[in-house]
């Protein structure tokens, strides 16, 4: 966790129950950067197996106030928290069924900002949550800047959990702990096609392997040339030798199903048709792009032919 110097910083951490949150933030508050004896408010939205003793943490100007109700969390009750405690910061332990998305939109108090939003996960539950409640985990992906797994081991699929996320939210950092909170190095997942061809084939089931793979790991693709199937999508304030040749993804359930793909460069861009298929021959460079909010893959095409639908048009992560 970074400590920063605006005027009242807000932390969120969010997870399901039992995720860790409560270990995680005491950890936080007992380091150097944080147990400065600044006044602290601790919003605590849902109550744990793991408590605080808020006798003791009030002796270090940390004061810890529980809110029971999501509808409770409303801009006139923090403006409430702003002025009767006046804190120098806000940590918000975050109920993980309640709208992440809501409450980071939402109207904070003047000098309050929200500059970091961290996610605990329990990764030996993980995979029952995202079996049985994928959208809700989408929603808290979208909105975090770190997932932390903790208890995991290396028997467990690491590489899908990182999919799952990354499939969300591209730019989210991942850590992995065991048991003991120590860390865990995953190391980079091999994709399934060669990556020392001279013409990478990027089947169709494996773009979406791809399509993160690129993302995350410059190195592996910087001057290669890779040769796709994709769908054209041509938005209207791109330059006009610029489309997206893409998939549709299904990101977390069948009801948030994106267009995702990389941006393509070719001479003959205005001759293709909007959600015409090609087969997509294109060297791969890394540039700085504003759509992308900074440096990521850009197409260059060599060659570009009609192609045939593929017969599953949707993209999956696992």
């Amino acid at each position: 966790l970074e400590r920063h110097m605006l005027d009242i910083p807000v932390y969120l951490i969010t997870g399901f129950l039992e995720s860790g949150k409560t270990t995680f933030i005491r950890e936080v508050l007992a380091s150097p950067d944080f147990a400065d004896g600044e006044k602290t408010l601790l919003l605590l939205c849902e109550e744990g197996e793991e408590e605080y003793d808020k006798k003791e943490y009030a002796r270090h100007n940390i004061e810890i106030v529980s809110v029971e109700n999501e509808e409770d969390l409303t801009p006139e009750y923090l403006e409430y928290c702003q002025k009767y405690y006046r804190p120098y910061r806000v940590f918000v332990e975050f109920n993980g069924m309640w709208d992440a998305k809501k409450f980071s939109e939402s109207r904070l108090p003047r000098r309050w900002e929200i500059v970091q939003v961290i996610t605990l996960v329990d990764g030996s539950t993980f995979g029952v949550y995202l079996a049985n409640m994928r959208s809700i985990l989408s929603n808290i992906f979208s909105y975090t800047e770190m997932v932390i797994f903790n208890r995991c081991s290396l028997d467990m699929d690491l590489q899908m959990y990182r999919r799952s996320v990354k499939a969300v939210n591209p730019q989210a950092m991942l850590s992995f702990e065991d048991e003991e909170g120590n860390p865990l190095e995953l190391g980079k997942e091999q994709p399934p096609y060669d990556l020392n061809a001279d013409i990478i084939e990027i089947s169709d089931v494996d773009y979406g392997l791809w399509y993160l793979d690129a993302m995350d790991t410059p190195e592996r693709y910087d001057g290669k040339t890779v040769r796709f199937k994709g769908k054209v999508m041509k938005p209207r304030k791109f330059p006009s030798n610029c489309f997206i040749p893409g998939r549709n993804a299904m990101t977390c359930c069948a009801d948030d199903i994106r267009f995702i793909g990389y941006i393509c460069k070719s001479k003959f861009t205005e001759r293709l048709k909007q959600k015409q298929w090609l087969e997509i021959t294109a060297e791969v460079r890394y540039e700085n792009v504003p759509e992308y909010g900074g440096e990521g893959p850009v197409l260059y095409a060599k060659h570009l032919k009609s192609a045939e639908p593929p017969q599953e048009d949707l993209v999956y992560f696992n």
